[in-house]
């Protein structure tokens, strides 16, 4: 008898504090209902900034706006050029950081002995990764085009950003390698496997949607930069000259070009409110288009994986 009321006093006693039975205080309600409203305002104001640019600027996207560059003898409106400057500016950067941000994660993960200099190098990455970008224009200036000679050029404002996004790739590639599991390397080294042929073959294949998912975010970084670029690239529009040879492509490299977001801010400061809000509909575009590539592909990766 006393072991079934010892057994009905814990059952009673596990129902009085099963969270199921657990009244909701007003406390908890309240701020249910503050998180709520939070994620409202904050959904309400991204809706209304994206759509007041469309609403603005969007009767302002058509062909000849695309595809034509600006030109004031025949007073035509276009960002062709602008478009064209910020394909190298993406392609030139993402070419000089991208080995170098995977090579110096790969160092840190794999081959560096955990101690000052790999907390050096973190804290430097890390510290690199919140200076201005105005500050990095003006070194870019000063060290990129007049020390080393490079002017106002694509070039000087792709090594800018190199600078710029270099703490992003290093980081995410390396959150992305230690996301791999220690077997994988264990087993490929215990069956003979030299450490940089595990590294190429099975380290950076499983780690590869992290690493994508850094590239594709410094891209968009690099098309919404506008100050360092501002200091460095310059703001010529005009499309490159092909040549008999297509050796324009290659000059162009060397000649001031100014992206989508310096267009944007010289249309502004010259009130020409109308062609700064349709640069302003392409750039969210390309954001939203960006944001869609890095899900499809992260997930296609992780399908692979699996």
């Amino acid at each position: 008898m006393e072991h079934e009321f010892r057994q009905e006093d814990q059952q009673r006693a596990w129902k009085h504090n099963s969270i199921c039975q657990k009244r909701h205080r007003p406390t908890d309600k309240i701020l249910t209902c503050l998180m709520y409203l939070s994620a409202g305002i904050a959904i309400s104001i991204f809706a209304g900034i994206v759509g007041y640019v469309f609403y603005r600027g969007a009767s302002q996207v058509n062909w000849q706006f695309l595809t034509k560059a600006r030109s004031a003898l025949t007073q035509t409106e276009g960002i062709a050029g602008n478009i064209i400057n910020t394909l190298y500016i993406v392609v030139l950067t993402l070419l000089i950081v991208t080995p170098i941000g995977i090579g110096a994660a790969i160092y840190l993960n794999e081959y560096a002995k955990p101690g000052k200099l790999v907390r050096m190098i973190e804290f430097t990455t890390e510290t690199l990764s919140g200076i201005p970008s105005i500050i990095f224009g003006l070194f870019g200036m000063v060290f990129f085009g007049i020390t080393l000679g490079l002017s106002y050029s694509l070039l000087t404002g792709a090594l800018t950003l190199s600078l710029m996004v270099l703490p992003l790739i290093t980081r995410n590639t390396q959150e992305a390698l230690k996301t791999v599991p220690q077997s994988y390397r264990d087993g490929a080294l215990g069956m003979g496997a030299t450490k940089w042929h595990m590294i190429r073959t099975i380290l950076l294949p499983s780690a590869m949607p992290g690493i994508l998912t850094g590239v594709i975010l410094s891209v968009g970084r690099i098309v919404g930069e506008s100050a360092a670029l501002l200091f460095t690239a310059g703001s010529g529009y005009y499309l490159p000259k092909l040549g008999e040879y297509g050796e324009g492509l290659i000059q162009k490299i060397m000649e001031s070009g100014g992206t989508l977001t310096i267009e944007l801010y010289l249309s502004m400061s010259k009130a020409k409110y109308d062609i700064a809000f349709g640069i302003a509909v392409v750039l969210l575009v390309i954001v939203f288009a960006i944001n869609i590539l890095t899900k499809v592909l992260a997930k296609r990766f992780d399908v692979n994986r699996k």
